[in-house]
């Protein structure tokens, strides 16, 4: 593992909804291990891209590779088991009426892999214990249900997470713990991340580069740094910094 090898390739990727094309010409390259953020208003097209490379938005053109395997518009099994999308809201995200133990082992019986602890070992690595596996979305926390859509998503051990604006939807005292652990999860199991978010501090403690949207399109790419010193090239990039900046200042007491 390095970053010598590009765990997604993106190229050219334009996405229509019908007649309307929410990305247009968009390219990016990231490396395995690195964690890249795509940051920018509602509407920019940010969700858009990570829906093109699950399949969840089947109406694209251009190219997308994973860990150099092309990416067609039919589903792909091989491919779901390399990369795997977490999503916003762990209420809508999990099935009401299935348990835990019934979410996670839903994907290992459709991939015919036959791992008796591996359930029992990933809910580990979320920090849930055996007490929740047979537990209901009702009976869990906001903070617990996201922890088990994030189990889901490494279930079958991925290397490449897609992430989309992951605690935007939790309380404010649960958003740290799961950054924390978002952070542990790409340490420990070498993990490759595309970020979503609106978020520029949660850029700046999970990701060592963004990628800036606006309209449909990549306008800058550049380092987490530039969050620290305001380095962006680009006066949009720069103007959500300093949004994100007088946000900061205005919710200091």
């Amino acid at each position: 593992m390095g970053r010598d090898v590009t765990a997604l390739r993106i190229r050219d990727l334009t996405v229509s909804y019908g007649e309307t094309r929410a990305v247009e010409g968009v390219s990016l390259d990231v490396a395995e291990g690195e964690s890249v953020a795509l940051v920018g208003e509602s509407g920019s097209g940010k969700s858009t891209v990570l829906k093109a490379i699950t399949g969840l938005a089947p109406d694209w053109t251009g190219g997308i590779e994973i860990f150099g395997r092309p990416r067609g518009h039919r589903p792909d099994k091989a491919l779901a088991a390399t990369c795997q999308m977490v999503f916003q809201d762990p209420y809508g995200s999990l099935h009401p009426r299935r348990t835990v133990d019934a979410v996670l082992t839903e994907a290992l019986r459709i991939h015919g892999i036959r791992d008796d602890d591996r359930v029992s070992r990933t809910l580990s690595e979320v920090g849930l214990d055996a007490r929740f596996r047979f537990r209901y979305p009702h009976q869990l926390s906001g903070g617990q249900r996201q922890r088990v859509a994030i189990a889901r998503a490494l279930i079958l051990r991925p290397r490449l997470l897609l992430l989309d604006e992951p605690t935007s939807a939790l309380d404010v005292s649960v958003q740290a713990e799961i950054l924390n652990l978002l952070k542990r999860l790409r340490a420990e199991l070498g993990l490759t991340y595309l970020l979503v978010t609106h978020d520029l501090p949660v850029v700046g403690f999970l990701c060592e580069r963004l990628a800036v949207m606006r309209g449909g399109r990549i306008v800058e790419v550049a380092p987490v740094a530039a969050l620290r010193d305001g380095a962006f090239a680009d006066p949009y990039s720069r103007s959500l910094h300093a949004e994100s900046l007088r946000h900061d200042t205005e919710a200091d007491p």
